[in-house]
């Protein structure tokens, strides 16, 4: 049985949820909830008796959660007891990044990060494809989504709107759309993963959702290559605000029909166990919260994006 599940156990034990016990240990519901089943079906009985209004502890976990509890605490001073300079920030770094992010500002902040920690070394995977934490030797990833396995842990970073962008030249050329209905005309710039080009675009605006089949001469399995595409006028493009951000805040790009919303999404910073939250992990984690607020701000005082995403 692995000591982090144990660990979710005794959280839900003390809030009576696991939700709440989730949001402790800042993880999703439902990787808690996979850990508690793993525990449980470890244990041969169930610890916790669930109703559709409640959550109480059974006569097993009555019996076992508080001889768990000081097992834990034994373990932990052990471990703290030989490792001394357990928060040494060290080691080898594997992360994995996606293109645009990972190239025009993770890279940077990194760099930073390593001046600041002269032991720790770094090796980047820089890719938009999908991860595989064992297959691609990374140990976390800085990615837009909250991971769907519920084997992984995360750290949300921030919520990351997306928008419609392009030049004020190319929109001087064809026109500046006021609507959805009217994009079928221009040319979108779109990104490809896996043979499948996203080529339909969704908005939302005033609780009705439009969904939109655009047409465009280019396609690419590199978000930063949409990205420079953009930037040099050669169409549209759906980008999150951060890749976005140098080029919106020095007017390159503009946003466009702004009270239309594209899908939002998040930056989490993914990781494969609990084992690999190291402390240089903690560390990056509040470096890259820090820095993406201090470039939302940013994009919120020049009217770029609304304070929704702060919420």
């Amino acid at each position: 049985m692995l000591l982090e599940d144990l660990q979710v156990v005794l959280k839900v034990a003390e809030f009576r949820s696991i939700t709440a016990a989730a949001t402790s240990l800042n993880m999703r519901t439902a990787t808690a909830s996979a850990a508690l089943k793993r525990a449980e079906a470890a244990l041969g009985a169930e610890l916790f008796v669930r109703t559709t209004r409640q959550l109480r502890l059974s006569t097993a976990g009555e019996r076992y959660i508080p001889q768990c509890g000081q097992a834990l605490i034994m373990l932990e001073q052990a471990k703290l007891n030989m490792k001394d300079g357990l928060d040494t920030v060290d080691g080898e770094l594997r992360i994995a990044l996606s293109s645009d992010l990972g190239r025009n500002f993770a890279l940077p902040w990194l760099d930073e990060f390593m001046d600041a920690h002269p032991k720790v070394s770094l090796k980047t995977n820089i890719s938009d494809s999908n991860i595989d934490f064992y297959r691609d030797s990374v140990d976390i990833a800085l990615r837009y989504g909250s991971p769907s396995d519920a084997n992984l842990y995360g750290f949300k970073i921030c919520n990351v709107p997306s928008l419609l962008c392009a030049t004020p030249a190319y929109l001087s050329q064809n026109g500046s759309p006021q609507h959805p209905h009217e994009l079928a005309s221009h040319n979108g710039l779109f990104y490809q993963l896996h043979d499948i080009t996203h080529d339909t675009w969704a908005f939302s605006h005033g609780g009705t959702e439009y969904k939109i089949k655009m047409h465009g001469k280019h396609a690419s399995n590199d978000g930063d290559l949409v990205r420079r595409w953009c930037v040099a006028g050669k169409g549209l493009a759906v980008k999150s605000c951060l890749d976005m951000s140098a080029d919106l805040l020095s007017g390159q790009v503009v946003n466009i029909m702004p009270a239309f919303k594209p899908r939002a999404t998040e930056l989490w910073l993914i990781c494969p166990s609990r084992q690999s939250i190291t402390p240089a992990v903690r560390l990056l984690r509040d470096m890259f919260k820090k820095n993406c607020t201090v470039i939302l701000k940013q994009l919120h005082e020049q009217g770029i994006i609304d304070d929704s995403v702060f919420m």
